[in-house]
């Protein structure tokens, strides 16, 4: 809910290339938040042990809470005081639940496995019930002609393939870095201070010349220098060499986080601001899971085992898919 109520905030508040720069801080904050929690996550399990991942954020929800109600501007209550379409809300957040529900579950089951399938149908046939809920409802949840927008498709197109690629980063590099290099877990959690560092630069940089290059070579660049900092702990040995490649990786992947969010958000209105932000925020915890289910898979016997060679697969793997995704994007990335 945090999600894409703040997202939508930072759409309402900014725009033109200012919107751009803007949701650079967004995606610095949000990709290198993620990093830096796992190098927090290393320093609780090697010290007060991993149930503190719990009662961390107690105070952090406290503290954030005080920050909002001191900082966030009230905004005006509109005149539009549509009832909220509690039947459409529930059919498209049970269909969500069940189609991520089957990625987490098929890099253990296997994809073709009958619990993965029925789980991925019947998010489909939920997600079908939505689409005619929401063009018989006399007050709908969302205007579906939203997601037939090219703009909207190719930015949540990005925020799925740069979730999944961020996630494999995390995952992989943790396995790598723990089973076949021998580090602990508070060391492991240091050395992604400077993938964290990495992504908040990235996104950075391309949120101060997106307005000047435009989204289709921002977003090509991007994906090569993701494949090429991925390609390092796919073909070369040793801690510095994988620390180096992932945080290569992180600032291209810092950098398409803010390519996908500008292009998806970049033309909606104000009064389209929170469902397109939740859509991006879907289509982020889609991309969690799926890169989370696909790296266990491809590097199934490197992480059960502990083998160089398996976790080497999945970093060749995300690389190849993040070529692959950088050629989707500029055929799907409107021209301006």
């Amino acid at each position: 809910m945090l999600s894409p109520a703040a997202l939508s905030a930072v759409v309402t508040t900014f725009d033109g290339d200012e919107r751009n720069r803007a949701l650079g801080v967004w995606s610095a904050l949000s990709g290198g938040g993620a990093a830096i929690g796992v190098l927090l996550g290393g320093l609780l399990t090697g010290g007060p042990g991993w149930p503190w991942i719990f009662f961390i954020n107690v105070p952090v929800g406290a503290a954030l809470l005080v920050a909002l109600v001191r900082l966030l501007p009230a905004g005006v209550v509109g005149a539009d005081r549509r009832r909220l379409d509690l039947l459409g809300a529930a059919l498209v957040t049970a269909a969500t639940g069940a189609v991520i529900s089957a990625l987490v579950g098929a890099g253990d089951r296997g994809w073709t496995d009958a619990a993965t399938l029925v789980r991925v149908g019947v998010g489909v046939l939920l997600y079908v019930a939505f689409a005619l809920r929401q063009r018989t409802a006399a007050e709908p949840l969302m205007d579906l002609r939203l997601l037939a927008r090219r703009a909207v498709r190719a930015g949540t197109f990005l925020v799925l393939v740069a979730t999944a690629l961020m996630i494999a980063v995390f995952f992989l590099g943790s396995f790598l870095l723990q089973r076949v290099h021998g580090l602990g877990p508070v060391a492991t959690g240091l050395l992604f201070l400077p993938v964290a560092l990495a992504t908040m630069a990235g996104s950075q940089l391309a949120g101060t010349v997106l307005g000047r290059t435009g989204g289709r070579p921002l977003a090509l660049v991007a994906a090569v220098v993701v494949a090429g900092g991925l390609a390092l702990p796919a073909t070369l040995d040793g801690t510095l060499v994988s620390v180096v490649g992932m945080a290569v990786a992180a600032a291209g992947i810092g950098a398409l986080f803010v390519v996908a969010s500008a292009t998806a958000l970049g033309r909606v209105a104000p009064h389209e601001a929170g469902i397109a932000s939740g859509i991006v925020s879907t289509f982020h915890e889609f991309g969690a899971a799926l890169g989370a289910a696909v790296v266990s898979s491809v590097a199934a016997a490197g992480v059960a085992g502990g083998a160089a060679s398996g976790i080497e697969a999945g970093f060749g793997f995300a690389a190849l898919t993040a070529l692959v995704a950088g050629v989707i994007a500029v055929l799907l990335l409107p021209r301006r």
